[in-house]
């Protein structure tokens, strides 16, 4: 199957997402507009791309998703939740939480100027759609140092999940179960978790058929959003 190629004008629209590689590889080139990234995430496509690449799209299937009142706590997590040695903020340092989400890991390829897909093309793309209110981040602090958190994008009642770091032991996990925990108080049922982890998953996250999650989107995507900036309710069960 021949993959579309976009124009560099947001007049150029995605192809339908059933036209995705069996990889889920939608479409290539385009920008990074804040206009086409929020048309994108709307229809369940996101842009994942190397640094001096082409902008390449995706919408796999099956879809990896997690339901919000289904986030798993386990026992060692709840251990550290009561140890109270973290404290959990949104909004408060988003680009920092990307940059920290952009250091390279062990086990993950880097380019060579020691980045992961998150570049600077990406970091300057989503600081828009932030100061649009658009998109958002969790950061975890110990001792007023940033050690954990993750970052993404709303859209009316959906939260796309874009990418997460854990410089301390569960302090990634800490932020995904506070955005759970919060985003149930804003009635927002759904994180799209992109594709399939073993992390994620032991964390309550589950592969759906992109057909399903298509027609989520178009319900959840069309609800009154929370405004920006997020904030945390004082009486979380996971800042308590």
């Amino acid at each position: 199957m021949s993959i579309t190629w976009l124009a560099a004008t947001t007049r150029s629209r995605f192809p339908p997402v059933e036209q995705a590689t069996e990889h889920g590889l939608l479409a290539a080139g385009g920008d990074l507009s804040a206009e086409r990234l929020l048309d994108a995430y709307q229809h369940g496509i996101f842009p994942w791309f190397n640094k001096n690449d082409p902008i390449l799209w995706w919408c796999p299937d099956p879809r990896m998703i997690l339901h919000t009142d289904r986030v798993h706590i386990s026992k060692s997590l709840k251990r550290q939740l009561r140890k109270q040695s973290f404290k959990v903020t949104l909004d408060q340092a988003f680009e920092e939480v990307m940059h920290a989400c952009s250091a390279p890991r062990a086990n993950q390829p880097t380019d060579p100027d020691n980045r992961t897909w998150i570049h600077d093309e990406m970091i300057m793309a989503y600081n828009e759609l932030h100061r649009l209110g658009y998109a958002h981040s969790v950061e975890v602090w110990q001792q007023n140092r940033l050690v954990g958190g993750l970052y993404g994008v709303a859209m009316g009642k959906a939260f796309f999940g874009e990418s997460m770091f854990s410089f301390v032991t569960d302090s990634s996990k800490v932020a995904l179960v506070a955005l759970c925990q919060q985003m149930q108080r804003w009635h927002m049922p759904l994180i799209d978790c992109q594709i399939y982890s073993d992390h994620l998953s032991r964390m309550g996250a589950e592969e759906m058929p992109r057909a399903g999650f298509i027609e989520q989107l178009q319900q959840l995507c069309h609800q009154p959003a929370v405004l920006a900036p997020w904030q945390l309710d004082a009486d979380l069960p996971v800042i308590t």
